[in-house]
């Protein structure tokens, strides 16, 4: 174990930082995507200082595969921009770059300052930038050349008691940016870390701050949380300290105003992350799926519909507009939400079937005759009637 050392404000030396080497982290260079570690090669050939930063860092430490590779530099967006020609910089107030190679996004942020909380755009040092991270375990520093971890904050510690602690003080944490209360049940969930009684009484009564959040971030928050093949264990978190009322206030009225529904709706939930987990490239509808099931066998006596020779289409638009309706404030793509639905309603009992190729060609046949080919023949008739008359009224000629 090795120690970053700094200055106070009467300048006395100081330890900043414990510097785990590769024997105490164990993460291996080769679980490093390659094109981060040219990013940051790059970067301090540049004259940079340059880490993989944030939920990687965690990821690799328990043993999971990061799905990003976020990376964090003393460079300016725009000096970051001018080394990569593969890059762009996106965001008004806080700046950020995105190198792209291929298919693949990394982001790229500069050290911001503390300042003004955990929400300014000032440019700081990695000593100001920690103290913004939402939680200790997000709030780790990886450079994978000196293949070591630069932790402030004890997040080594934490990640490996299993414990969930804040970086900036209770009292700013979730007015700052209340997201954060999502983030923080999702890592108690996924990474078994425990909440102290005082952040979660502290999520419950700030739980009404996430009315203030835009759809947009609600959405991508909703869609994280159904794509992680963990939704069962997030979601009853979610419930248990009176989010979801925020996250889907349709879904949690019905799951509290009846028990039973709370058992169907927690049991979709599970076969929705198997799915997820066997198929991870499964499309959205097929997720969206469980979400609705419950919701929409209450709708109706399904039987009933069917039996009385409701149309399909019919009860399809019926039902889609209640479903739009359930998952809001989340705006999931309509073609994904159409398919959920219709799914559905195809196990209900109501069938969407088209007729065959073979019988769609007959019946065309059949229509193009009835209607096209009678005055066609009548037309034809007449007009060989007409040359008869007009051979049998011409004089025949003589022979010469």
């Amino acid at each position: 174990m090795l120690f970053r050392y700094g200055t106070d404000s009467r300048g006395k030396l100081v330890k900043k930082a414990v510097v785990y080497t590769k024997s105490e982290h164990l993460i291996s260079i080769d679980r490093i995507d390659p094109d981060a570690l040219q990013i940051i090669n790059r970067l301090r050939d540049a004259g940079f200082t340059a880490y993989i930063v944030g939920g990687a860092v965690r990821d690799l430490i328990v043993g999971n595969t990061p799905k990003d590779f976020d990376i964090v530099t003393d460079a300016t967006p725009s000096r970051i921009k001018r080394i990569f020609r593969n890059s762009r910089i996106i965001g008004r107030r806080f700046r950020l770059v995105h190198v792209v190679f291929g298919t693949k996004i990394f982001e790229v942020s500069t050290f911001r300052s503390n300042a003004e909380g955990s929400v300014g755009n000032d440019f700081g040092t990695i000593e100001q930038d920690v103290m913004r991270r939402d939680f200790t375990l997000n709030a780790l520093y990886y450079d994978p050349l000196q293949e070591q971890i630069i932790d402030y904050v004890g997040g080594m510690r934490d990640i490996k008691k299993h414990i969930l602690r804040p970086v900036i003080p209770m009292e700013a944490i979730f007015v700052e940016d209340p997201v954060r209360m999502l983030r923080a049940i999702k890592y108690s969930a996924t990474t078994h870390a425990r909440m102290s009684f005082a952040l979660r009484h502290k999520i419950r009564n700030s739980a009404a701050l996430l009315g203030q959040v835009s759809p947009s971030r609600l959405t991508e928050e909703m869609l994280k949380i159904i794509n992680s093949g963990h939704s069962a264990e997030i979601i009853s978190e979610a419930l248990d300290t009176d989010l979801y009322m925020y996250l889907q206030p349709a879904a949690a009225a019905m799951i509290y105003e009846k028990k039973d529904v709370e058992k169907s709706y927690m049991e979709n939930l599970t076969k929705m992350d198997e799915l997820s987990k066997t198929q991870p490239d499964v499309r959205l509808g097929k997720k969206l799926y469980f979400l609705l099931y419950d919701f929409v066998a209450s709708l109706t006596d399904w039987k009933k519909e069917v039996k009385e020779s409701v149309t399909a289409s019919e009860l399809y638009a019926r039902t889609w507009k209640e479903c739009r309706n359930f998952v809001l404030p989340m705006n999931p793509q309509r073609r994904e939400l159409e398919f959920a639905v219709k799914s559905v309603l195809t196990d209900l009992g109501v069938s969407f079937r088209q007729p065959s190729a073979k019988k769609q060609t007959k019946n065309d046949a059949e229509k193009s005759t009835d209607s096209v080919q009678p005055a066609k023949t009548k037309k034809k008739s007449k007009n060989k009637k007409k040359k008869a008359k007009n051979l049998k009224d011409e004089p025949k000629q003589e022979n010469a």
